[in-house]
């Protein structure tokens, strides 16, 4: 999905009121004021063109990030009003909450060095103690057999890297106020 949303970005052809960065999406470590209001004027187009096409086990996945961007797009919006009514709070707070609860999808792309460092620790341990696992009760497995077990421990990891990030993660929002 990052690449996807890189490549978009790149694709970005100027026009009035929008500077196009130089740097890609993911290159951005600081975010200035005129980063984030560029950021707001074409993240739906971005996320929407590089998460086109889905292939069927792909639509949910899509599905949670792009609800997630369309409530922070409609919440920066409605907050831009001169005014509110007791509806627009409304709709404010319903965006919120949206938001909120659709942000886990981005866990993954929130991460710190540290977070990094972490997750690649314990896959490490992880990998080692399954092959050791293999060695000593692996006998006389056929070929498949093998496979198997290897694409097993590979989905046990990679749920494993999931559940730490989800847990030990959280969100850094750039500031959008």
């Amino acid at each position: 999905m990052a690449a996807g949303i890189d490549n978009a970005w790149k694709e970005i052809s100027p026009y009035p009121g929008l500077r196009v960065l130089k740097k890609t999406y993911l290159e951005v470590t600081q975010w200035q004021g005129k980063e984030v209001r560029n950021l707001g004027r074409c993240i739906w187009a971005v996320l929407v063109s590089s998460l086109r096409n889905p292939q069927s086990s792909q639509y949910h996945d899509f599905k949670s990030p792009l609800k997630c961007d369309s409530a922070l797009v409609d919440l920066s919006l409605m907050t831009q009003y001169r005014s509110h009514t007791p509806d627009t709070l409304v709709y404010m707070e319903r965006y919120l909450q949206t938001l909120h609860q659709t942000k886990d999808i981005f866990l993954e792309f929130c991460t710190s060095k540290a977070m990094r460092a972490e997750a690649y620790r314990q896959d490490r341990d992880l990998r080692e103690l399954m092959a050791n696992q293999r060695a000593n009760g692996a006998g006389h497995n056929t070929a498949a057999k093998r496979h198997w077990q290897v694409d097993q421990d590979r989905l046990e990891r990679a749920n494993e890297r999931a559940d730490l990030i989800r847990h030990e993660n959280h969100f850094n929002f750039i500031k959008m106020h």
